[in-house]
């Protein structure tokens, strides 16, 4: 089902503004989207439902082209915020992609929102990306610092597994044979039970390294919506879990979002057969990218640096407390990548500086 309302503002034939309430619908608009992401697929904004966002999709057409967006709602201290992921997915036509922004701030408006925030699912290497940052920014969006990683690893998924392996560091290469080697065995996590290991792995993880998770009914939910986009692997040795993946596959790209290990599992190596096995299951499911999802943002930004500045970057690359996670990363043979900012317009400035400074990062 869809909602049209006609939009007269702009010199052309009237433009219809679609709601889409029929899930179907728009995940075939996001995923036949050339900049499609997850996050802007009718499970994510129904995740984020059930955890205090409302989701609304817009989109704006000529009965030709579409610009389109999920747009998240959240309460604010008696106001509200206006937020989309990895979007909009903007079209080639600059009077439909002005008309999708009207759409969407006077959505926000109404909401009483105190900002409306933009995350494109755009890479700064791309032609467009100059572009499309000049442009937003005379459409009175500021650059902003993203809730999303903004850098990360791809890693293509396009050529056969054994040349996937052979791409991987020797030092990964040797992880994964030698779980396999210690009895490390993965399989495919479908019970209560085993949501139950993931998440207590998932606790001592987040203990051991000092990060926040998500209630066990978080990724409960996530599992149950994504349905079979959704992969649950957990490592076991001797009949005990000791390490686990909840990964996703959604249209053209899987994702690595969630993954825990205890310290056996560590030193086992069971993080990287559980990522063997994740890419493998992604390929099959069809995915040409396998984003890893998160790294320390200096690691993107060495790409255009050089001199002094590149120096700066390593030294502070080497420091981040995740630099370890971006070693884990790299060694898979993906290339370091890295999106436009966050663009925000602000309405209510004191209640944006209080949201920037209190909120958490990431999803």
């Amino acid at each position: 089902m869809m909602v049209k309302s006609q939009l007269a503002a702009e010199p052309r034939n009237q433009l219809a503004v679609i709601e889409h309430t029929d899930a179907a619908t728009w995940d075939a608009l996001v995923a036949n989207h050339p900049h499609g992401h997850m996050l802007q697929s009718w499970a994510w904004g129904e995740l984020k439902r059930r955890f205090g966002w409302q989701p609304l999709r817009v989109a704006v057409t000529d009965g030709t082209s579409l610009a389109a967006a999920q747009l998240l709602i959240r309460p604010l201290y008696g106001l509200s915020v206006a937020y989309v992921p990895r979007g909009p997915l903007f079209a080639t036509d600059e009077i439909l992609n002005r008309a999708l922004l009207q759409a969407l701030q006077r959505i926000a408006r109404r909401r009483r929102a105190a900002f409306l925030r933009l995350e494109p699912n755009v890479l700064e290497t791309i032609e467009t990306a100059d572009t499309l940052n000049s442009w937003l920014q005379a459409q009175r969006f500021a650059p902003a610092d993203p809730m999303q990683p903004r850098s990360s690893i791809h890693l293509d998924l396009t050529p056969e597994p054994d040349k996937l392996f052979a791409s991987f560091t020797k030092g990964h290469r040797a992880d994964v044979r030698r779980a396999e080697r210690n009895g490390v065995s993965v399989r495919i996590g479908t019970t209560e039970a085993d949501l139950d290991m993931f998440y207590a792995i998932m606790q001592a993880t987040g203990e051991r390294q000092e990060f926040g998770i998500h209630a066990r009914a978080y990724y409960a939910t996530a599992r149950q919506l994504f349905d079979d986009a959704a992969r649950l692997l957990i490592a076991e040795q001797d009949g005990s879990a000791i390490a686990a993946f909840l990964v996703f596959a959604w249209g053209r790209e899987a994702t690595y979002m969630y993954s825990g290990s205890t310290e056996a599992g560590l030193k086992q190596g069971a993080n990287h057969l559980l990522q063997w096995h994740a890419i493998q299951w992604a390929r099959e499911r069809g995915c040409a990218l396998y984003d890893l999802w998160g790294i320390p943002d200096a690691f993107g930004q060495m790409a255009h640096a050089a001199g002094a500045e590149l120096d700066q970057l390593e030294q502070a690359a080497k420091q981040h407390p995740l630099y370890g996670v971006y070693r884990f990363k790299k060694g898979w043979g993906g290339q370091v990548v890295r999106y436009v900012p966050a663009y925000d317009r602000v309405y209510l400035a004191p209640l944006y500086w209080l949201w920037q400074h209190r909120r958490g990062g990431g999803e």
